[in-house]
């Protein structure tokens, strides 16, 4: 199998470049030269905004493209008019969904308003114009995953990395609560593992990709980062009217954890059953912890940061404030 990577030396692509290396895929990386592909890899460079910076494309051609675009949409269109190929993936998001939705949605709710020939909007526009970049020039062809929260090695988003560092520097730590409330996510190795199989059989359309709901909760997630670091950390379970009164942000301040409720039900309460139909393997809350915790730790405690996303995370004056019971 011949498969060009647009993107390919972080995160995303990065796992979809390594899983198809280990299945012995001829595989070539098309980025900006920024950061090392994996060795093994075909690398050619360019800019995609750049004019005629998809020249490097000339001549060849794939089996199947991987796109992990989050950019202006024009962008994903000019690549998929330009590439040669058999199939178009796209990774998406569920953010593009039309935001609230509601416990139990799956690929059929409605989606944001995007343009294929849109410069840079928002997150959720952008990738909903990317997804009608890829079905504009290739059809059934095109397969669009729509990612959950992503996590694992190499992220460089920062929620599990903040989470695991803050964890093991021990002590008194807020834990948002409920203690049970689930965490819908997907393992970026399980992602790359569900995207080349789906790709293999000629899968199209949208797939939502995330576990199941009750596959793990703040608890499991928090109480894994502990065993992982072996800190001594004390967690402090919060009710998430304390925090919200306190203007803790969700998602941002306090990373992967959202309030129960219906504004945020479709983010950890979605159906994916089309996922786990066509294949989707979701590996132990344990695994994906540990797992970078030990990246983590190789790297010396401080994960990449995307220049294009914002830290996140709790200050810890902040959380000193919420410990001690204050709430301005």
């Amino acid at each position: 199998m011949r498969l060009l990577l647009l993107g390919g030396t972080e995160f995303v692509g990065r796992a979809v470049t390594e899983e198809a290396l280990a299945r012995g895929w001829e595989v070539t990386v098309f980025h900006r030269g920024r950061h090392a592909p994996p060795e093994g890899v075909t690398a050619l460079h360019g800019d995609r905004l750049a004019d005629d910076g998809l020249a490097a494309l000339d001549g060849g051609r794939w089996d199947t493209v991987v796109d992990t675009w989050s950019g202006a949409p024009r962008a994903v269109r000019d690549a998929a008019r330009a590439v040669r190929a058999d199939r178009y993936v796209y990774i998406s998001s569920r953010s593009v969904y039309a935001f609230p939705g509601g416990p139990g949605m799956n690929e059929d709710a409605p989606v944001v308003d995007g343009s294929p020939d849109a410069d840079q909007e928002d997150y959720a526009r952008d990738k909903r114009g990317g997804e009608l970049a890829a079905l504009e020039a290739f059809g059934d062809r095109a397969l669009l995953v729509r990612a959950g929260l992503i996590l694992g090695p190499y992220e460089n988003i920062g929620r599990l990395p903040w989470w695991l560092n803050r964890v093991a520097r021990g002590g008194p730590v807020l834990a948002p609560g409920p203690r049970d409330q689930g965490v819908q996510y997907i393992d970026v190795r399980d992602l790359a593992v569900w995207t080349l199989d789906a790709a293999e059989r000629g899968l199209g359309g949208p797939c939502d990709l995330a576990s199941p709901p009750a596959h793990t909760t703040m608890g499991g997630l928090l109480e894994a980062c502990a065993r992982a670091t072996g800190a001594d950390a004390d967690l402090r379970w919060t009710d998430p009217e304390t925090i919200l009164a306190a203007g803790v942000a969700p998602w941002t301040e306090l990373p992967c954890w959202l309030p129960p409720g219906e504004t945020y039900d479709f983010l950890q309460r979605g159906d994916v059953g089309r996922a786990l139909a066509s294949g989707l393997r979701c590996r132990p809350v344990e695994e994906t912890v540990t797992d970078t915790w030990a990246w983590l730790r190789f790297l010396g405690g401080e994960a990449p940061q995307r220049p294009d996303r914002p830290r996140v995370g709790l200050a810890p004056e902040t959380e000193a404030r919420l410990l001690a019971g204050g709430l301005t």
